[in-house]
């Protein structure tokens, strides 16, 4: 069993889907844990039964984050959007949304949170990816950006860290069953001209041998495991929980 008995966590949004699992399973584990999102009141009825604590934060304005100092022993950046549409009629604005919120503040938040991390001598950054870090699809161009820099940057944090107690990985579900992906359901039948029920078959899940849905208690399973002791040694790497997408 994994002890985080003293760690202080951060999840970024934590109020629901995956932040969510991932906030109870580390407080499960002993983690005093940071619900950020920014809807305060969803972090609060996921933070208050586990005795964490909420931090309501706009993270799509990571500018205001340039003089912020946390204290986080581990750093989950978990927040995501999503938008179906093809690059020719994307919204600038939208797009540099999505980038902002997905790529630019996980910068900014272990760039506020590396400091504090060396100066202990332990760390874990841990970032939710997507199976669209290492694969794109079309219509989702932001999203497929976001998350391919997501890659590179939690490699970039690994090689720098690894020598000062501090690794940082990702974790690349495909589609979980969470409120964003069912409100992809809708536009994916859109921007396919088909009927919604048939969607997740056609389109979500062709590419995967496995055809569910990941469960999010699944992805907070292994974001626990890599917060232990056993996957001290795991650096830079990108675990996959595709049903078998990738291993195309």
């Amino acid at each position: 069993m994994t002890d985080l008995t003293a760690a202080h966590a951060v999840v970024t949004g934590g109020a629901s889907g995956i932040g969510a699992a991932i906030a109870r399973a580390l407080a499960a584990a002993g983690a005093h844990v940071v619900v950020a999102d920014l809807d305060g009141e969803a972090a609060a009825a996921v933070a208050d039964p586990i005795g964490g604590e909420v931090w309501q934060v706009d993270l799509s304005k990571p500018a205001e984050l340039d003089t912020l100092r946390l204290t986080a022993d581990i750093l989950v950046n978990n927040a995501g959007v999503q938008t179906v549409s093809p690059v020719e009629e994307f919204d600038p604005a939208r797009w540099r949304f999505i980038v902002d919120l997905m790529l630019v503040a996980p910068f900014q938040l272990a760039r506020a949170a590396l400091p504090g991390m060396y100066e202990r001598g332990w760390g874990r950054v841990i970032n939710v990816s997507s199976v669209h870090g290492l694969r794109a699809s079309p219509y989702k161009s932001a999203y497929v950006a976001a998350k391919h820099g997501l890659e590179g940057l939690s490699k970039t944090i690994a090689l720098e860290g690894g020598g000062k107690g501090v690794t940082s990985n990702c974790v690349n579900p495909s589609y979980v069953r969470t409120p964003l992906v069912e409100r992809q359901i809708a536009d994916q039948a859109r921007v396919h001209g088909i009927p919604e029920d048939r969607v997740v078959e056609e389109i979500m899940l062709t590419e995967a041998a496995v055809k569910r849905l990941v469960e999010p208690e699944e992805v907070a399973d292994l974001v626990l495991w890599l917060t232990g002791d056993t996957a001290a040694m795991v650096n830079g790497a990108s675990y996959t929980m595709d049903g078998g997408w990738t291993a195309k």
